[in-house]
């Protein structure tokens, strides 16, 4: 970008004026001195002339140094300022403005046709922000800009957003070798980086694509390198993921369940159906648990794993959980007994949620003790975490809270030792293997043993024989669920059985 200079001209007419006025007083003070010494006018002038023609040469060559000292301090400073403006003030990157408009500057040269790029997205920095503070996450990301300058130092750096990076790589044509610079990247990052006054290890989700291989078009290749990000966020962050064609085939079946998810939601077009809870020793009803189902128009019935997981990657895991949580509301006339929701990591994140949940308590009239939260856990409960205040203000209301799949995954032992629950789901996969593996049932027992003692209810789920279920009763489990004793139906399919 070529910068024009810029006078500041009130400056400059008063040094040309200074050195005008200069170059008078000199000429008429020589002239006085000569004429004091008697010399005549003729003799005086030339005198003043020889004077004038050495002294305004000089004059001229002090003013042209003085203007060209001037006109590089304002483009110096002119070059600072648009410098600054396309900086990010806390990395030192370009900004995300400018980044893109340096790609689309590469491609109207032509210059598409051997470019790397990768979209870098740095891991868990909310929770860094939270528990270190914003100094640390700011401390983070210089490091991590740092880290890419190392290894890159020819790309083009961008800020994208507050955690993410875009790179270009100019003259890059190897997608493996590509992934092999990321993953250099990670490695540097995992090494130990002194943050908030000690050693953190870092890391980054990495997403990369190669024009014109994958797309020669600036945007789409920013939207398939972030595609391929996303997989990798999906497939437990911390890795360095090449774009793949394929993904786009994904992405559009993802982008079709989400956008008919957010129309069923809306229309009311999903179902609930409940499968019974049974006391162990009288084989009652003790509960029920709620489980969504999707009818579509067109497709058929959806079965949840194929739409949970979508409502969770986007917005539409709140919706649907309120969805769940009023129907269940109004449909509890109609059960006996307190009936359980199935509450994602995700709606506990949110600091509202408890408050939220307990407006639609209260909104619909719900009695509290009528409701069992179960937590589905796919990461990691941490004291203090948002996710334990909020199950712990649930709690105090008189809600109970249930852990699913226990023993399988993050939920273990040591939640039985942290933290308060009220009832536990033994994972149906020790169930399955019950009878086939002795050691499943001495953990089922020892958990069982543990749980009288800090008198919390047991749940099996997933029973499917007789012989489960009396093997399981012996373990101590206090309550049974699965296909052998009642499926899951909705209210309509129940009033059908019991009429019949």
């Amino acid at each position: 970008m070529q910068v024009k200079p810029i006078f500041a001209s009130v400056n400059q007419a008063y040094d040309w004026l200074r050195l005008t006025v200069g170059l008078l007083a000199s000429a008429l003070f020589v002239l006085s001195i000569l004429t004091l010494l008697g010399f005549g006018a003729r003799e005086v002038i030339a005198s003043a002339m020889a004077g004038l023609a050495i002294a305004i040469p000089l004059v001229l060559l002090m003013a042209h140094r003085m203007m060209r000292r001037r006109v590089a301090d304002a483009q110096n400073a002119i070059a600072e300022a648009l410098a600054s403006a396309h900086r990010d003030a806390l990395t030192g990157t370009f900004t995300r403005s400018y980044f893109l408009d340096e790609l689309n500057r590469f491609a109207r040269r032509g210059s598409l046709s051997a470019l790397g790029y990768l979209q870098i997205d740095m891991d868990n920095l909310k929770v860094l922000n939270d528990t270190e503070g914003h100094g640390a996450g700011d401390a983070a990301l210089v490091a991590l800009v740092r880290a890419m300058r190392s290894l890159m130092p020819g790309a083009i750096i961008g800020r994208l957003g507050g955690d993410e990076f875009g790179v270009l790589v100019p003259g890059h044509d190897n997608k493996p070798a590509l992934c092999r610079l990321g993953e250099q990247l990670l490695q540097a990052l995992n090494e130990p980086h002194f943050i908030a006054g000690r050693a953190t290890r870092l890391s980054a989700t990495i997403g990369v694509a190669l024009a014109p291989l994958d797309s020669d078009d600036p945007t789409e290749l920013i939207a398939i390198a972030d595609l391929a990000l996303y997989k990798g966020k999906q497939a437990g962050r911390g890795c360095v993921v090449p774009f793949d064609p394929d993904m786009q085939g994904d992405e559009r079946h993802r982008r079709f369940v989400e956008r008919e998810l957010r129309a069923a939601i809306l229309m009311d077009e999903l179902e609930l159906h409940y499968q019974p809870v049974f006391d162990s020793h009288t084989l009652e009803p003790r509960s029920h648990e709620a489980l969504v189902r999707w009818r579509h128009r067109v497709r058929g019935m959806i079965s949840p794993d194929k739409f949970i997981g979508v409502a969770e990657q986007s917005n539409l895991i709140d919706r649907l959980g309120e969805w769940v949580l009023r129907r269940v509301c109004a449909d509890l006339k109609r059960l006996d007994g307190p009936v359980a929701v199935n509450v994602s990591p995700k709606q506990l994140r949110r600091p509202d949620f408890a408050e939220s949940f307990a407006d639609i308590l209260l909104e619909t009239g719900t009695p509290p003790a009528r409701i069992i939260v179960e937590v589905t856990e796919n990461v990691p409960l941490k004291a203090g975490s948002v996710e334990m205040d909020n199950l712990a203000a649930l709690r105090a209301m008189g809600i109970r809270v249930a852990v699913d799949d226990f023993g399988a995954g993050h939920a273990s032992l040591h939640y039985l030792r942290d933290f308060a629950f009220d009832i536990i789901k033994i994972d149906r996969t020790y169930v399955a293997q019950f009878a086939a593996n002795p050691v499943n049932g001495m953990i089922v027992s020892a958990v069982c043993e543990i749980a009288r003692a800090l008198d919390l209810e047991v749940v099996a789920e997933g029973i499917e024989t007789e012989e489960q279920m009396r093997m399981l009763v012996d373990a101590g489990c206090t309550a049974l669920q699965g296909y052998h004793l009642g499926r899951p139906r909705s209210l309509e399919e129940r009033a059908v059985i019991r009429a019949a």
